[in-house]
């Protein structure tokens, strides 16, 4: 583990964020926003936010670039964010490099903890094979460390690597 900590402590990718946005409810619509608030337990105003409950599961992100390829398996064309139930979609890094170490992303301090496999929402969201197109593509799952503001065209970037577009 240590080694691929320092291998992916190399890389000097900085991405973008695209896309945000929040769930107010249980299985309500996923709500865009410009910007958000990162906050102990997740996303202010996201149902899913809980400071009082250890999550692994605070905040969810996608990668711009999946989302096309998902696409392109469903035979639809484009993807609504809205429909794939992520929190921050990112382009140009790999957030499966991100998955076990700490990155900055607006002015917040996020951790990577795990993949973010689909869940049987993928069917409803997409139609028939969402689910199975979305495996391998559903992005990673944070949790917070330090919070912060947030907003669409913020870097997103390792803790300790500096970069520009």
């Amino acid at each position: 583990m240590e080694i691929l900590k320092e291998l992916l402590g190399k890389s000097p990718a900085v991405g973008k964020v695209e896309w945000l946005g929040i769930s107010p409810a249980s299985r309500a619509m996923i709500q865009p926003q410009q910007s958000v608030q990162i906050v102990p337990g997740g996303i202010a105003g996201d149902h899913h936010c809980r400071p009082q409950r250890a999550s692994k599961r605070q905040v969810t992100l996608i990668q711009a670039e999946h989302m096309a390829v998902v696409a392109d398996l469903l035979n639809c064309g484009e993807l609504d964010p809205e429909l794939l139930r992520r929190n921050i979609v990112v382009s140009g890094i790999c957030l499966e490099s991100l998955r076990y170490q700490q990155f900055r992303i607006g002015s917040a301090i996020l951790s990577g903890s795990g993949s973010c496999p689909p869940c049987s929402r993928m069917e409803e969201n997409l139609g028939p094979g969402g689910y199975a197109a979305m495996l391998g593509h559903g992005g990673i799952t944070a949790i917070v460390v330090e919070s912060g503001e947030v907003r669409v065209g913020d870097r997103v970037q390792p803790v300790g690597v500096e970069g520009a577009f």
